[in-house]
C-alpha cells in the first residue's frame, strides 16, 4: 500500500495552505496526498425541514477540497491526490486516518493583533493523540519563487526556502525526532539550526546580580553538551550544513524566536499512555502557538 501524506481540509484558507505544503512535501518524499473532509451530519429534524435544498445538505467543503485537488495537480503534474469524503467528528476521524498516513498536515489560524496562532481543539487533538509526524501549517504570503497558490490559502517565501529548526533535549535526546530534523533538511538542502535552551541560575528568578563568569562556565558546558549530542548526526549527514544554538532563556521563547523565517520547526512529543488524557507537554504547546513557520510535532516513547 502507498503511504500518503494527510490533510484535514476544511475550505479554511489555512488547510489551502495547509494541502500546498503537503503536496510539496509529498513530491520530495515519493508520497500520495489525501484531502480529508469530515462533515458533522445535520440533524434529521433539521435535515428534513422545507427551507433546507438538497444544495445545501450537501458538504460545501467537499466542493472546495475538489477545486483544490484540481488545483495541486495542475502546480504538481504526476502526484497522486485524491479526496475523501468522510462524515463524523473531525478529531476521531482524522485520528483515525494518521494510522496509515506518513504524516498528517493540519492548518493553523493567525490570531490578529495578539501575536499568536490559534491552534483549535481537533488540531490539537490530533497533534496529542497521533503516533504520526503531525504538522501544522500556517497562511501566510505569496510564494516568492512564482508558484501560484489557491488564494487565499497561500505559503510564505520563509516556508519555501528557510533553514529547518530543531528544539533539541539534551538531557533525553531521542533519536527519532533527530533523524526526522536532519532528514528535513537534507530533503530542502537547507541549514539545520539545532537550539536548546538552558536555564539560568536561581539567582536570576530574584533579580540578583548576574554573574558574568558563571554564566560563560554555564554556557559552555551546554554547547559541549550540545555537540557531543550531534556527533554522531553529523557525521551521519555529512550533506547537511549544522549550525548548532546554546540559549540561555525559555525554550519555549528561544524557539519561536529561532523559527522566524524558517522552513519547519521540528519539536518532540513524548508519548504518555494515561487515563486523563494524551498531554503535547508545555514547550511543544507554547511553540505551536507562537512560532510562525510550519510545525512538525513528533511523538516518541
Amino acid at each position: 500500500m502507498v503511504r500518503s501524506v494527510v490533510v484535514g481540509f476544511d475550505g479554511s484558507a489555512e488547510s489551502r495552505a495547509a494541502a500546498e505544503w503537503a503536496a510539496r512535501e509529498a513530491k520530495r518524499r515519493g508520497l500520495s496526498v489525501k484531502l480529508v473532509h469530515v462533515w458533522e451530519a445535520v440533524p434529521e429534524p433539521l435535515a428534513l425541514a422545507r427551507f433546507l435544498g438538497a444544495e445545501t445538505r450537501q458538504p460545501w467543503g467537499g466542493r472546495a477540497a475538489r477545486a483544490v485537488l484540481e488545483g495541486l495537480r495542475a502546480r504538481h503534474p504526476g502526484l497522486d491526490v485524491t479526496v475523501e469524503q468522510v462524515a463524523g467528528r473531525p478529531a476521531e476521524v482524522l485520528a483515525e486516518a494518521a494510522k496509515d498516513a506518513e504524516l498528517v498536515v493540519l492548518g493553523s489560524r493567525g490570531l490578529s493583533g495578539i501575536g499568536g496562532f490559534l491552534v483549535g481543539s481537533v488540531g490539537q487533538a490530533v497533534v496529542a493523540g497521533a503516533e504520526q509526524p503531525v504538522v501544522l501549517v500556517r497562511a501566510g504570503e505569496r510564494a516568492a519563487d512564482g508558484h501560484a497558490v489557491d488564494p487565499p490559502g497561500l505559503l510564505s517565501s520563509a516556508a519555501l526556502s528557510g533553514p529547518v529548526v530543531l528544539g533539541l533535549d539534551t538531557d533525553h535526546p531521542d533519536d527519532t525526532v533527530i533523524a526526522y530534523a536532519f532528514e528535513a533538511a537534507a530533503r530542502r538542502v537547507t541549514p539545520l539550526r539545532v537550539v536548546h535552551a538552558w536555564s539560568p541560575p536561581p539567582y536570576f528568578a530574584y533579580g540578583l546580580p548576574a554573574d558574568p563568569e558563571l554564566n560563560a562556565v554555564l554556557g559552555k558546558q551546554d554547547a559541549a553538551t550540545l555537540a557531543e549530542v550531534l556527533h554522531r548526526w553529523k557525521e551521519e549527514y555529512p550533506a547537511v550544513q549544522v549550525v548548532e544554538e546554546s540559549r540561555c532563556g525559555s525554550p519555549a521563547v528561544e524557539l519561536a524566536d529561532a523559527s522566524r523565517g524558517a522552513s519547519l520547526v521540528v519539536v518532540g512529543r513524548r508519548i504518555r499512555h494515561s487515563p486523563l488524557g494524551a498531554r503535547i507537554g508545555p514547550v511543544t504547546h507554547a511553540v505551536l502557538h507562537h512560532a510562525p513557520a510550519p510545525v512538525a510535532v513528533i511523538a516518541h516513547d
